[in-house]
């Protein structure tokens, strides 16, 4: 897809709230702070309309971004911030809940985990739970520059064993900074929306 048109169309807190256009929609999941508002930056071509803060816990509300009236890139709030209180968190925990079981027009969940650490107890029950609701999460491993090239096949192979992923399950390293992995993750994006066009970086 060549991106030239897009805006945040909707920023929800209840299901009422969501668009009702019909578009298929693309997930992004993630602890605070791990990179989703800049990976949405970028395959939007876009430097700031993705809210990114240095604050974890900032995304409180579920965004759905139009893609050239073709798709919502719909930003899920980071999980996992240990200073949001404990209600706040549980308000967030429902807004996903609700939003992965109800949600027909949604088509692929992207979870994103940071490259450089093994998955935390939140990444693995997220993982768990886009299964349970009938998924398969494209995992994204962000924030790949900060390793040695020769560290990253062994950091992946841990993401991998630690979430329990399958071996059919896709598992890409990603950089904002570098930009890399973009064109792949684009590619599994069009194969969802049936487009044929190919991406490269």
């Amino acid at each position: 897809m060549i991106v030239n048109n897009v805006s945040l169309e909707a920023v929800a807190v209840k299901g009422e709230q969501y668009p009702t256009s019909g578009l298929p929609e693309i997930a992004f999941a993630g602890k605070s702070n791990v990179g989703k508002s800049s990976l949405i930056n970028l395959l939007i071509n876009r430097k700031k309309l993705a809210r990114t803060s240095a604050a974890p816990g900032k995304t409180q509300t579920i965004n759905f971004y139009n893609v050239e009236d073709m798709v919502y890139f719909v930003d899920l709030p980071g999980y996992g911030y240990a200073k949001v209180s404990m209600a706040e968190r549980e308000r967030w925990g429902s807004m996903i809940e609700y939003y992965l079981k109800k949600r027909e027009q949604l088509k692929l969940v992207l979870l994103l985990v940071d490259a450089r650490h093994k998955p935390g107890d939140h990444d693995k029950l997220m993982f768990d739970w886009i299964v349970y609701n009938g998924f398969r999460p494209v995992v994204v491993a962000t924030k790949a520059d900060k390793l040695k090239r020769s560290q990253l096949p062994k950091h992946l192979k841990m993401i991998r064993q630690e979430l329990g992923m399958e071996k059919s399950d896709l598992l890409f390293p990603f950089s904002a900074l570098k930009r890399f992995g973009q064109a792949e993750i684009w590619n599994k994006i069009d194969d969802i929306l049936e487009l044929k066009e190919s991406h490269t970086n």
